[in-house]
């Protein structure tokens, strides 16, 4: 086997179906990963995604074959949308997250809370930028940031109009050369529009919101890497209208930390949270140090986890079950003579 050091270095700007285009210091391939990497694949995260770093082997002039992925410093994912107990990946070595609401018809805290969570999870900094702020008045703008700033602590702020270009300004010196951003955000709230604002040209195909249902068309229909002037890289993704929770590192704990950190003042050990005589939690939602709608949101949040992880519990037994059963079937045939 060739060692890593044989072959070239490059990223993953594009994702299409298990077709990749990979990025070096030589220029741009259109690359597939071995059969080797596709037996040993035990799940969707030991595929390549966009912003992997990848060892791969250029042929015929612009193909290649993607070998091995480099050890990520995080991976964003949510659970697959319609498939209990299976992770979809979003992005790979992410430093920053923008999501993005639309202030005329999109603004959800609970929602923003949901991409906390995710961003939380995989250990990347999250940037809330509202968009579309020429639909708005200032003064409920100014509300909306007020809203957002007393319920998710500590994180950056951003307003933004795609149209009249006002605060883009902002956002540009927000981005670092050498950091990579995902955007995040539901379909039409202006992540494409936004990308072509912050690159100076026609990078990402853009859509109009349907009247009809007041709801945006999906036109980013696969996720792409692009590099700014500047020097700093986004990817833009398709917009998500589920955001499944996957978390098992703590995400939850530091998006709630003022929910959680309450937990160890009740009075029973296996509190719930959600009847019990003596809970702290329950105290501060009644005394308004709590937000009702971020207590509410944490324990829909929490049950979702817990579901996918008794999902994921049960999907591992499965496929052990069917690996020690095919390995059975395969020692009995050796046995056999035909």
């Amino acid at each position: 086997m060739q060692h890593l050091q044989d072959f070239e270095t490059g990223r993953i700007i594009t994702e299409h179906k298990e077709r990749y285009i990979v990025r070096t210091d030589k220029g741009e391939y259109e690359a597939e990963i071995t059969g080797n990497m596709r037996f040993a694949a035990r799940s969707r995260e030991d595929f390549p995604a966009v912003g992997d770093w990848v060892a791969l082997q250029v042929y015929d002039g612009n193909s290649a074959i993607i070998h091995q992925i480099y050890p990520r410093s995080s991976l964003i994912k949510r659970q697959a949308v319609g498939s209990s107990g299976e992770v979809q990946v979003i992005a790979a070595n992410i430093d920053y997250a923008f999501l993005v609401q639309a202030v005329d018809r999109d603004f959800n805290i609970n929602r923003l809370e949901r991409y906390l969570t995710i961003c939380h999870s995989a250990g990347v900094s999250p940037i809330v930028v509202l968009t579309k702020t020429d639909l708005s008045e200032p003064a409920v703008i100014e509300e909306m940031v007020n809203r957002i700033q007393s319920r998710l602590k500590n994180i950056p702020v951003l307003t933004v109009s795609n149209l009249s270009k006002e605060g883009l300004q902002n956002m540009e010196n927000t981005i670092e050369a050498g950091k990579t951003y995902c955007m995040l955000g539901s379909s039409g709230v202006g992540k494409s529009s936004l990308i072509n604002n912050l690159s100076g040209g026609e990078k990402m195909k853009t859509g109009a919101i349907s009247e009809s249902t007041s709801k945006g068309r999906h036109v980013t229909s696969h996720r792409e890497l692009i590099v700014l002037e500047s020097g700093g890289i986004l990817i833009d993704n398709p917009g998500m209208r589920e955001v499944g929770i996957t978390d098992s590192t703590g995400g939850l704990e530091n998006t709630f930390d003022f929910i959680t950190g309450l937990t160890g003042q009740c009075k029973f050990s296996d509190c719930t949270h959600t009847s019990e005589t003596g809970c702290a939690v329950l105290e501060a939602v009644e005394n308004r140090k709590v937000a009702r709608e971020s207590y509410e949101n944490f324990l829909k949040m929490e049950r979702e986890k817990s579901h996918f992880e008794s999902s994921l519990a049960e999907r591992r037994k499965k496929d052990k079950q069917f690996g020690k059963m095919f390995k059975n079937y395969k020692k009995e045939m050796k046995g056999r003579k035909f």
